[in-house]
C-alpha cells in the first residue's frame, strides 16, 4: 500500500506502508526507500477467532492446511511430510481447505505417496467450517517460501493452534519460533516433519504452545491495527499541510 503526498521527498515522515518488515525489506531491494517504509501488520478479528470453548479437538491427530491451493504455495511439502511420518508409524490427518488450479496435481501427489485415505480435500469452505478447522486441528501448516504477512498463521494463533511454517520472509515474524510454533527450513521436509512429529507427540508442548499463540495473537487485533493507521494518516497529513 503506498499513501501519496504532494510531495512525499520532502516529508520527513513515512510515505509507504507494509504488512510486515519481511515486506519493507523486499520493496527495500525494489528500488524504494525502507526507511520511509512504516510496518502496520493486518488485523484478526479476535473475538471470531478464538479457542474452541469446550477444548475440542479431532479424535485422532490433524494437521491443517488452509488457503488458496496454488503451485507456490508448496502444500506438497506438507504431504511429503505426512508420507515420510506414515513410513515411520506416525499416522495423522491432513486436512486441505482451500479450492485453487493446483488441486489436480495435488492429488496426484496424494496418490503417489499412497495418502488418500490420508488427506482430506475440503474444497471451499464456509466462515463457520473454516473457524471449527482452525479450532480442532491439532496443527495448523504453512509451507509457502514468502507471504507477505501469514494471515492464517495468526489466525490458527488466535484459536489456540501452533503452527509448523517454513523459515520464510512473512512466516517468521508470524510464527515466534519455539514458543508459538515451529519454523523449518523451507523446502526441507526431513526438518518438517521431524517438527510436525514433536508437536503431535508431546501434547503438553503442543497445548502450551497454543496458549502462547493465542496471546500472541492478542497484539493483532483490528482495533490495534486501525489505531496505527489512523496515527500514521494523521502524520502524513500533517506533514502534508506544512509542506
Amino acid at each position: 500500500m503506498v499513501v501519496r503526498t504532494a510531495d512525499p521527498a520532502r516529508l520527513p515522515y513515512h510515505t509507504h506502508l507494509a504488512v510486515s518488515a519481511s515486506t519493507r525489506e523486499d520493496l527495500g531491494g525494489r528500488g524504494l526507500d525502507a526507511s520511509r517504509i512504516e510496518v502496520i501488520p493486518n488485523g484478526i478479528d479476535l473475538e471470531r477467532y478464538s479457542p474452541h470453548p469446550d477444548g475440542a479437538q479431532t479424535a485422532e491427530p490433524s494437521l491443517l492446511y488452509l488457503g488458496r491451493l496454488k503451485k507456490y504455495k508448496r502444500v506438497d511439502l506438507i504431504m511429503r511430510a505426512v508420507a515420510l511420518l506414515a513410513s515411520e508409524g506416525l499416522e495423522l490427518t491432513l486436512r486441505v481447505g482451500g479450492s485453487g488450479n493446483d488441486r489436480p496435481r495435488l492429488e496426484k501427489v496424494a496418490r503417489d505417496l499412497r495418502l488418500a485415505d490420508r488427506v482430506d480435500f475440503l474444497g471451499f469452505v464456509e466462515e463457520e467450517e473454516k473457524l471449527d478447522l482452525f479450532r480442532t486441528s491439532w496443527l495448523h501448516a504453512l509451507t509457502s517460501p514468502n507471504e507477505g504477512w501469514g494471515i492464517s498463521i495468526m489466525e490458527a494463533s488466535a484459536c489456540a493452534t501452533p503452527s509448523v511454517a517454513s523459515d520464510a520472509p512473512g512466516l517468521r515474524e508470524s510464527v515466534v519460533d519455539g514458543e508459538t510454533g515451529l519454523l523449518v527450513p523451507h523446502g526441507d521436509v526431513r526438518a518438517l516433519a521431524n517438527s510436525i512429529a514433536l508437536l503431535i507427540n508431546d501434547n503438553v508442548r503442543r497445548r502450551a504452545m497454543g496458549r502462547q499463540a493465542r496471546s500472541f495473537a492478542e497484539q493483532y487485533s483490528w482495533d490495534a491495527s486501525a489505531d496505527q493507521m489512523e496515527a500514521f494518516l494523521r502524520r502524513v497529513v500533517a506533514a502534508s499541510a506544512l509542506g
